[in-house]
């Protein structure tokens, strides 16, 4: 079940924007609270890539192993993570349009467990909070990067 969705345009070329969102070891310079990505899988992205992601929470860091569990060369992908009865889905859509490139994104939580069940709510707000606005950081840091040359 969808519990977050959002869409932003990139003013860059398709390529360029689907290379840079799937190398994840950028994260850190993207997103303030990813403080540390680690590939898990050799080779390029594809389904079945695996990576480890640790995010300071709270003031804790959180680690998770996130997957690959989709993947279509310059068109979409999933990027999942299990965890203590928790199922995360983040799944993005990339799409050429006149003005560059449409990113659409769309998260699923599902939970295992009465306890996390219950938690739900309260899960979905705190994800809500870290994740809502990583698409527009994506933008800036594709926008500006791109034409500094930076990346």
């Amino acid at each position: 079940m969808s519990f977050l969705e959002r869409s932003v345009i990139i003013k860059k070329p398709l390529e360029e924007v689907f290379q840079i969102a799937t190398d994840f070891t950028k994260s850190p310079k993207i997103m303030d609270a990813v403080v540390e990505v680690k590939p898990l899988t050799d080779g390029p992205v594809r389904k079945g890539y695996q990576f480890r992601e640790v995010r300071e929470i709270r003031g804790r860091k959180a680690a998770s192993t996130i997957e690959i569990t989709d993947f279509e060369q310059n068109k979409s992908y999933t990027a999942s993570s299990e965890q203590n009865g928790l199922d995360l889905r983040y799944h993005y859509t990339f799409v050429e349009t006149t003005e560059g490139t449409k990113v659409e994104f769309v998260g699923e939580l599902f939970t295992k467990g009465i306890r996390n069940k219950l938690a739900q709510p309260l899960i979905k707000k705190i994800i809500k909070k870290e994740d809502e606005n990583h698409l527009h950081l994506l933008k800036e840091f594709i926008e500006q990067e791109s034409d500094s040359g930076n990346y």
